[in-house]
């Protein structure tokens, strides 16, 4: 018998929303619609079955087996579903709440919960951490479409913060540089998570047993106090109370923290068909970013080349990285291919399901995009494969890496349990990969355009302030005067 006092609010999305159980290690992730919009429960469990049939024919296949939890459907009882509705709306977030939760089809995903460890079985009493990191896009674009020079010298993320101030999402910049944390040096990889701890935004959060104990619960309600943080946090790294408080014991605790995580993101993960394909090279891009508070530091300091260690190929952020390089023209040469198949589907609607634009997401349509070819031969077919190939490389792009800790002993550590040792104590953890939803299809010209709403914005009000030359040509309504020179 479903009770839904049982469960409890855990968050949600664009799309879905997400309630845990209280006791029990899972979760139920329910589709959202705007007001009045609702679908039938066949186009819900159609939608459902898409993201289920993604995960586990096509993302599965880039990650490997024990990183990618695609869940099953199952059917709720309508009673039960509209009370866990009136439950938990009070707890939405007031920006949330312009889609209503589906109460109709009564068709949920079932979960595993992915703050908790997911490899193995533990103690019921033990601790738990998790860290959520959304570590978003890890490369310079290399392709010779891209019409701006600063695209090759300044990450998308970095850009972005600058207009995301601008339009008060945020109040301030971060400092994290998703190219350090995929560069596999531990120095810019510390760099990259500190600068994540000290302005999370929606890029990092942490749970304490499944609860948000760091992190932001929405856009503007964001918790960053990092001495309550090491209050938090002090048990699982000094059990024995080794430090009183203060300064010194909250650094040394978030130190200790940036270690575990570290060590936890350059583990080697299972096999997945995928790391045998042929891959881009990485170093067809730069490797560091120009913004980069870290790059700047040097440059500094009179120093001028960055050290990349480069990522272990085992490890869930080179797998990662691989996925998000599928995007191999950039948005500015993928998006003359969409309108390829936009024109072809204008004449031939028919034809959109046996492109598979919609799915079914099997084993065919992973096949498809092993193709990595860039010659153009002009057909519709080599356009769909590399917009397919860029909906891939965007959900891998916007997905969240879990890593979930319990403290050990050391009579409980084996070879099967992977572990991560401190000063003090040694975890056992597991990393999992999160929201991996294929992106829409009909996104692509919102992307297109806000790519260059960034772009131009950085261009304007940020490299022009760094750039006198730059400055007065950006400047308006302002006389200029020609000055010619004898040679």
């Amino acid at each position: 018998k479903m009770d839904e006092n049982e469960w409890k609010y855990h968050g949600e999305g664009n799309q879905s929303l997400v309630v845990s159980h209280c006791q029990r290690c899972v979760v139920l992730r329910f589709l959202k619609s705007p007001p009045n919009q609702n679908k039938t429960p066949e186009e819900i469990l159609h939608h459902l079955q898409n993201i289920v049939d993604f995960g586990k024919h096509v993302m599965k296949q880039f990650f490997g087996e024990n990183y990618v939890h695609h869940g099953e459907i199952i059917q709720l009882p309508l009673d039960f579903v509209r009370q866990l509705c009136l439950k938990i709306q009070p707890e939405r977030p007031e920006c949330r709440c312009d889609k209503d939760m589906d109460t109709l089809s009564g068709y949920a995903m079932f979960l595993p919960n992915l703050t908790r460890l997911q490899t193995f079985r533990i103690p019921e009493h033990r601790p738990i951490l998790c860290i959520e990191i959304k570590p978003k896009c890890g490369f310079i674009p290399f392709s010779s479409h891209v019409s701006q020079e600063i695209k090759h010298k300044v990450c998308r993320y970095c850009m972005h913060q600058h207009l995301k101030v601008a339009n008060g999402k945020w109040k301030r910049p971060s400092k994290y540089c998703p190219l350090d944390l995929f560069s596999g040096n531990k120095q810019r990889m510390h760099f990259a998570l500190k600068s994540l701890l000290q302005e999370a935004q929606n890029n990092l959060k942490i749970f304490k047993n499944g609860e948000l104990i760091y992190g932001c619960k929405d856009d503007q309600d964001c918790v960053s106090d990092w001495n309550d943080l090491a209050r938090h946090l002090k048990p699982f790294f000094f059990p024995s109370n080794g430090l009183v408080s203060g300064p010194h014991c909250t650094r040394t605790i978030v130190k200790e923290l940036i270690h575990v995580i570290t060590m936890a993101l350059l583990s080697s993960t299972d096999a997945c068909r995928a790391g045998d394909m042929k891959t881009v090279p990485i170093s067809q891009g730069r490797s560091y970013c120009e913004a980069s508070a870290f790059n700047k530091e040097l440059v500094r300091n009179g120093k001028h080349k960055l050290e990349s260690s480069g990522l272990p190929r085992g490890c869930l952020l080179y797998k990662t990285l691989q996925a998000q390089m599928l995007d191999m023209l950039d948005i500015e040469g993928l998006y003359p291919l969409y309108s390829r198949v936009e024109q072809y589907l204008e004449e031939f609607p028919e034809e959109r399901s046996t492109l598979q634009i919609d799915g079914p997401y099997n084993e065919a349509f992973y096949e498809k995009l092993l193709d990595l070819s860039l010659e153009d031969d002009g057909t519709v077919a080599f356009a769909l494969t590399k917009v397919q190939q860029y909906r891939i490389a965007m959900t891998a792009k916007d997905c969240s890496i879990m890593i979930a800790l319990s403290p050990c002993l050391q009579d409980e550590c084996s070879e099967q349990r992977p572990v991560v040792l401190t000063s003090k104590s040694r975890f056992t953890f597991s990393v999992s990969v999160l929201d991996l939803d294929l992106k829409p299809y009909e996104s692509i010209p919102h992307q297109y355009k806000l790519d260059g709403e960034i772009v131009n914005y950085y261009l304007k009000n940020v490299q022009a302030k760094d750039d006198p030359v730059m400055s007065n040509l950006f400047k308006e309504n302002e006389d200029c005067t020609l000055v010619l020179h004898k040679v």
